[in-house]
C-alpha cells in the first residue's frame, strides 16, 4: 500500500491536534488545517486520498469544501465530522458528496476503523488505475 496520508480540518484546535495524534500513532502521515481555504491550500500542494472535515467552519463550510474538492478528485474518501445532526444536514452531506457522517463524539476506534476502509478501498481502485495519487 502506498502512503497512508490524511486530512483533517476542523477549526477546534485541540480537537484538531487530539485527532492528529491519534492518527499519527496509529501510523498514518496527517495533515491539518483549521478553515476550508487552508484546506485547499493544502490539496493544491499535496495528494490526499483520505479526508475528515468537520462542517461547521469558520468562512467556507465543509459542505461547500466537499464540493469543492469533489471537482477535483472524485475518488478520495471524504467523511464529515459535526457536532450537529438532522436528517437534513445528512441529506445535505451526501448530496455534497460525502462518503459518510459522523456525529461528534465519536469515538476513535470508529475513525480508526473508517480510515483503514478507506484505504483499502483507495487500494483497490488503484488497481484499476483510478486512484489519484
Amino acid at each position: 500500500m502506498r502512503e497512508r496520508k490524511i486530512l483533517l480540518v476542523d477549526d477546534e484546535v485541540p480537537i484538531l491536534r487530539m485527532l492528529e495524534e491519534a492518527f499519527q500513532m496509529e501510523g498514518y502521515e496527517v495533515l491539518t488545517a483549521e478553515s476550508a481555504e487552508k484546506a485547499l491550500e493544502l490539496l493544491a500542494r499535496e495528494s490526499v486520498m483520505v479526508m475528515f472535515l468537520d462542517l461547521k467552519l469558520p468562512g467556507m463550510s465543509g459542505i461547500d469544501l466537499c464540493r469543492q474538492i469533489r471537482k477535483e478528485n472524485q475518488f478520495a474518501v471524504i467523511y464529515a465530522l459535526t457536532g450537529y445532526s438532522n436528517f437534513f444536514g445528512l441529506l445535505e452531506c451526501r448530496a455534497a458528496g460525502f462518503d459518510d457522517f459522523f456525529l461528534k463524539p465519536v469515538g476513535l476506534e470508529v475513525l480508526y476503523k473508517a480510515a483503514g476502509d478507506a484505504f483499502e478501498k483507495v487500494e483497490r481502485w488503484n488497481i484499476f488505475g483510478c486512484s489519484r495519487t
